[in-house]
């Protein structure tokens, strides 16, 4: 029992500078079965393969999962026509950022991302005692001039989302090269290509080719978005071998669920259910975005399974005001406070009927 003139233990500093991450919402007070777009998931849920695959998987939860996802790796190998040496998987690719600035940034380091980057670049920057950095973007696009301008003698990593999350806008292949090119040979280059799947434009690249052309250069995936794997909390990581051999010193040995490999292994096999996703997020980004237009908001492109949608500073017509209206609806979108874009709200392309109650709120909401 400690004195009573005993102190509590004090975290590291860095540490209570981290705004905890704050998920998309998932209930509404009084509706049920809510229309959830607030965390860009696949409104088709998972793969039937997938789900026989968990089913099975949970009947032998009393052993250990295999601490390499061997298995897994290979069918992520032969699905992206890669080297399985080159992958490592994670407790989603949340886990493997928090690895690489864990590995490759520290205090008096420098973690450098885009402005409106996702959030767990810089919360992940401060868990390894580096400070995080922001480049200005333009137009709420990913500026290569920008971020080269803040690099420092203190830069380490530079992380890139690419789609972005939250604005859904892409860095093409020849920006991105000249990024690299631009880097010191020490800085670290990670591509977070959460959203890649759904990228349809000619002049993009996940990073792929990237990876296998430079010893300084990591690509990120996940298994939450058009695989409809969330829940799992699975990733993987294509990375130079050196870099592989760091992760694999660092990262927990069962990081990854017997049950989530299975599911994973599954998912990258079921082509027709990632062709079939990819399809309907091709046909309704555009109608969303579109219908979103005509009423009069301002959408930002996008070429994810989203939209960020800008509101008036109007009172009354605020994003605030639009979130609390479409909640009353039954309709979850995400605020954008945590992103410093207080009157934007992003939505996530739903099913047919998800997105026509949609946009007939948002009718509804204006005209009010």
């Amino acid at each position: 029992m400690p004195g009573k003139n005993s102190k509590p233990e004090v975290a590291r500093k860095e540490i209570l500078k981290i705004e905890a991450y704050k998920p998309g919402q998932s209930k509404v007070s009084g509706i049920k079965i809510p229309i959830k777009l607030s965390s860009n998931e696949n409104p088709f849920g998972a793969s039937p393969s997938s789900i026989t695959a968990m089913q099975e998987a949970a009947l032998k939860q009393h052993r250990y999962p295999d601490g390499s996802c061997a298995e897994l790796r290979t069918a992520i190998a032969e699905a992206y026509n890669i080297d399985f040496e080159r992958i490592v998987c994670g407790a989603g690719s949340d886990e493997l950022i928090a690895l690489l600035c864990q590995a490759y940034a520290g205090e008096g380091d420098e973690v450098l991302y885009s402005q409106y980057g996702f959030l767990m670049y810089p919360i992940s920057a401060l868990r390894s005692g580096a400070t995080p950095k922001q480049a200005k973007e333009k137009n709420l696009r990913t500026d290569v001039d920008s971020l080269i301008s803040e690099v420092t003698e203190k830069t380490k990593i530079v992380f890139i989302a690419n789609p972005n999350n939250p604005t859904g806008s892409y860095v093409s292949k020849k920006e991105m090269r000249r990024l690299r090119a631009e880097l010191r040979p020490d800085i670290l280059l990670v591509i977070d290509s959460a959203y890649g799947e759904y990228v349809i434009e000619k002049d993009y690249s996940s990073g792929i080719g990237m990876v296998e052309e430079n010893d300084n250069v990591v690509m990120t995936r996940t298994f939450s978005k058009i695989y409809g794997l969330a829940g799992l909390r699975l990733g993987w990581a294509y990375c130079p071998l050196a870099i592989i051999d760091i992760l694999n010193r660092i990262r927990s040995p069962f990081n990854v669920s017997d049950m989530a490999q299975a599911a994973g292994i599954a998912a990258v096999k079921d082509r027709e259910f990632v062709k079939k996703s990819c399809s309907h997020n091709e046909k309704w980004l555009p109608v969303v975005s579109e219908g979103i237009k005509k009423l009069g908001l301002k959408v930002y492109p996008s070429v994810a399974n989203f939209v960020l949608v800008e509101f008036s500073d109007k009172k009354g017509k605020t994003a605030s005001d639009a979130d609390i209206f479409l909640k009353s609806r039954g309709i979850i979108g995400r605020a954008m406070e945590s992103y410093s874009l207080p009157n934007c709200m992003r939505f996530t392309i739903g099913l047919e009927e998800e997105n026509k109650a949609l946009l007939i709120a948002l009718e509804e909401f204006l005209k009010n």
